[in-house]
């Protein structure tokens, strides 16, 4: 009998590549979406992918809300918690990124606890580990400092709601054997699967792309493409080595916002900018604009990845980045001529 999982976030950038994995793979899936708008998104681009929907489900579901958590998980033997609001940008009341995040973390190992779920796979991010290193490296091992300057709501949100997650289990190790396994990705490209890519960093592509940004935030960190993202999700589902363990999903090397510009202008691009926006210009534009409030704490950022443990226990080969920026360039090209 194939084994269940539930994915939360089915619609999203990631969300949909860890389905696709996962049906390619043989399991049955249910996929939670807000609402059937969503869900009819999801059946159409697999549909457009040749991806065989007989193994999927779905359920319509709220991070901010109790209601039918329960039974959507009771018969599944695996859990991955993808789904967290992103934005750059801070919204003007914080709580509307970081409560869905934290409380819907929160209430997503709760109901997988009382299902008896034997391993919670949860996407995090490189923003909870690097975001108060400026320089050097930064490991599995390391944790942003919630009290330094800057950071912006999403940056807070992914780390409080990772800290909530490892605490619910170390809360809960006596009375339950349920796993938590961490995938936290750099950022995130590659070509979406459908013709959505209203994901920030697909827009971010997209107006580089299309000339909207004439100059670029000085800050370089690691990337990762999202099929391996999708890829090292299903593998920490079964893989015996990784409960209790948290993984870095991205290259080793910074990656700045210049190199994608100029990778782009390298392959024929006519928009993208490389000229670099000197910090005071971002400090300035934050006092009224939202988005450059959001890249103040990356400013002048340039960190290396220690992804070691990741190569070393799921034998993985990152995919080359430059083959995930020319891949999601083209695709995002051919959305916006049809």
């Amino acid at each position: 009998m194939s084994k269940t999982v539930l994915v939360t976030g089915i619609s999203g950038f990631i969300g949909l590549y860890c389905a696709k994995e996962l049906l390619e793979k043989g399991y049955k899936v249910i996929g939670t979406v807000r609402n059937s708008a969503k869900r009819e998104e999801v059946i159409n681009t697999f549909k457009k992918n040749d991806i065989n929907l007989k193994n999927l489900t779905f359920e319509i579901l709220e991070l901010t809300s109790n209601n039918g958590w329960d039974k959507a998980i009771q018969d599944c033997e695996y859990v991955m918690h993808v789904a967290s609001p992103f934005r750059i940008a801070n919204p003007k009341n914080e709580n509307d990124m970081i409560s869905p995040a934290v409380e819907g973390t929160r209430r997503v190992l709760e109901a997988s606890q009382k299902a008896g779920i034997k391993r919670v796979v949860l996407t995090s991010s490189i923003v909870s580990m690097m975001s108060s290193i400026r320089r050097g490296q930064f490991g599995p091992k390391d944790w942003t400092d919630l009290n330094y300057p800057n950071l912006n709501t999403y940056i807070r949100s992914k780390t409080i709601a990772e800290r909530s997650a490892w605490d619910f289990i170390n809360e809960n190790k006596k009375i339950s054997k349920m796993e938590l396994v961490v995938i936290a990705p750099g950022g995130v490209f590659g070509p979406p699967l459908g013709d959505n890519i209203s994901c920030e960093s697909l827009t971010i592509l997209s107006k580089v792309l299309n000339g909207k940004i004439p100059m670029v935030p000085d800050a370089a960190f690691p990337m990762v493409d999202v099929r391996d993202v999708a890829k090292l999700h299903v593998q920490a589902l079964t893989n015996s080595k990784v409960a209790g363990k948290r993984f870095i999903a991205s290259g080793t090397n910074p990656v700045s916002f210049a190199e994608v510009a100029q990778l782009l202008l390298n392959e024929g691009y006519k928009g993208p900018s490389t000229k670099k926006a000197p910090n005071f210009l971002f400090k300035f534009l934050s006092l009224f604009d939202r988005e450059a409030k959001g890249m103040l704490a990356l400013l002048g950022i340039k960190i290396t990845a220690d992804n070691s443990s990741t190569i070393k226990t799921f034998k993985w080969r990152p995919m080359p980045f430059k083959k995930t920026v020319v891949e999601t360039a083209n695709a995002i090209k051919l959305i916006q001529t049809k």
